[in-house]
């Protein structure tokens, strides 16, 4: 516990926000694959809100513990998850209007 309380704040504000963007990242290739994609989608309503609910919380919990690795990226988080939400949802009004 020493070793990590002997890492300064800062550094691991830094590598916090490189993890928090490299997980929009992988959350932003699942939205570019929906939208490219013509067959229906496979995730769950359950996963798709239940991932909106958990990165606004932590994007809360940033803002209210003043973390800026967790209110920024779990903004970003908040925003690509709404953009999957919509097309998704988008897909599957279209595949049940046919």
């Amino acid at each position: 516990m020493d070793f990590i309380k002997s890492i300064p704040a800062t550094s691991f504000e830094f590598i916090g926000i490189l993890a928090g963007l490299a997980g929009c990242f992988v959350l932003s290739v699942q939205l570019i694959k929906e939208y490219k994609s013509d067959i229906p989608s496979s995730l769950s309503n359950t996963f798709l809100i239940g991932w909106l609910f958990i990165y606004a919380f932590w994007g809360f919990y940033g803002i209210r513990f003043d973390t800026v690795a967790l209110w920024l990226t779990n903004t970003i988080a908040v925003i690509i998850q709404i953009s999957l939400c919509i097309v998704v949802f988008k897909k599957r009004r279209g595949a049940s209007q046919k």
